[in-house]
């Protein structure tokens, strides 16, 4: 297969390569960029690979940069822009599951491709187009199949992490995993505990933000991968019942996925902050799944109210509209989005008022006044008090003589 036209990614790369090549040595494009430019589907990185060594890269082109090379990988500085060059490599001796012992340089293309993964990952591609498939990625391609290179037993023992990568690929692209591949996984699946859960974090996001969401829960279900990644297992039937839906249109970010999923598996406040916590995200990612869910529940039985609009936020109030349309309520965006505009204030900070002023007109300073200024901040949202200086003096005094 020769690609004509190839995609404005590789036009600058190009130069690179015909510089390695004009050196003596081979130089492709690898991977995802070349799987991705067959698929016509948008481009995320050029990876570059060559027979030429790390020392030999480095003397070939002026100015680089030892990025990780003792794994192979220099980058070069070339008209302004950088580039990743990796030599071809073999690995050996995966003792920990996920990265090899031993790396050792080779001149082979082949040798290097078939170190990798799956074997639509296993293209490379010459700066002319021309495509090079030694494990039959192509026609993997046309099939719309994702099957390990070589045995996937090995594969598998050698980098534990592939399993969750399959199941992603095939939600991204909405492809079947090949029979014995998807038996190895299966065989293999109690192996995912060795793995940290940041890097199954990433790929189950990806996963879940996939063409083909509902195929990866199943396949996490079928080949027991789900029961060994966090807090799921124990959710195994939910999980089954969310992959009947198709979810996939209304899933477009990180918060959104993890809203919609603590929504189907009925999780309060505590059981949120345990699931993300177990799944190592972030402290501002649980808030704001917590403030979706939030939402999400308001929405879904016309519950909404003021108060949950101006907490939750303009972005995350999207976002809970998304996950309640993918449980299928009807959700009149527009009068929601048009409620949260005509809302008195959208931050604290809007308010007329604040400490300093307060303290000037004799509050002190302490719990108490903050407890004060929470209080304006509810009644200003419910339009119990207008937000202008004498209202919300007025209002403080007597909110400060009930206490």
């Amino acid at each position: 297969m020769k690609i004509e036209n190839l995609p404005n990614e590789f036009t600058d790369a190009r130069k690179v390569l015909q510089v390695i090549e004009d050196a003596g040595y081979q130089a492709y494009f690898v991977g995802g960029s070349v799987r991705d430019t067959i698929l016509h589907t948008r481009i995320h990185d050029v990876d570059i690979a060559s027979s030429a060594y790390p020392e030999e890269i480095k003397s070939i082109f002026k100015k680089t940069i030892d990025t990780g090379i003792e794994h192979g990988t220099v980058t070069v500085m070339y008209d302004g822009k950088s580039y990743e060059i990796t030599t071809f490599r073999t690995e050996s001796g995966y003792q920990d599951y996920r990265r090899p012992d031993q790396v050792t340089f080779v001149r082979s293309l082949k040798d290097d491709l078939k170190r990798r993964d799956f074997t639509i990952n296993a293209l490379a591609m010459k700066e002319n187009g021309e495509v090079i498939d030694l494990f039959g990625g192509i026609d993997d391609l046309k099939k719309h199949i994702i099957r390990a290179v070589g045995d996937p037993e090995q594969r598998f023992n050698e980098d534990t992490l592939r399993m969750m990568r399959a199941v992603r690929f095939a939600s991204k692209l909405d492809f079947t995993i090949e029979a014995d591949t998807f038996t190895a996984i299966t065989k293999h699946s109690y192996l995912l505990k060795k793995i940290a859960v940041e890097r199954i974090n990433v790929e189950f996001v990806k996963m879940m933000l996939g063409k083909a969401p509902s195929r990866g829960l199943n396949q996490m279900i079928e080949t027991k991968l789900i029961q060994y990644v966090p807090i799921f297992n124990n959710y195994v039937s939910n999980i089954a019942d969310l992959a009947t839906l198709s979810i996939s249109d209304y899933l477009n970010n990180e918060t959104q996925v993890w809203s919609l999923l603590a929504v189907q598996c009925g999780l309060n406040d505590d059981q949120i902050n345990h699931m993300m916590k177990a799944w190592k995200c972030s402290n501002k990612l649980t808030e704001n799944v917590r403030l979706v869910v939030l939402a999400c529940r308001k929405i879904m039985t016309d519950n909404l109210d003021a108060m949950t609009m101006y907490l939750v936020g303009k972005e995350d109030l999207d976002n809970a509209c998304q996950i309640a349309l993918a449980f299928g309520h009807l959700v009149d965006d527009d009068r929601i989005e048009n409620e949260y505009e005509h809302l008195p204030i959208k931050s604290k900070n809007e308010l007329k008022i604040n400490g300093k002023i307060l303290i000037n007109h004799g509050f002190k300073p302490g719990p108490q006044l903050g407890r004060v200024l929470k209080r304006l901040e509810q009644a200003v949202v419910s339009e119990q008090v207008n937000n202008d200086y004498d209202s919300l003096l007025a209002a403080s005094k007597k909110i400060m003589n009930r206490q």
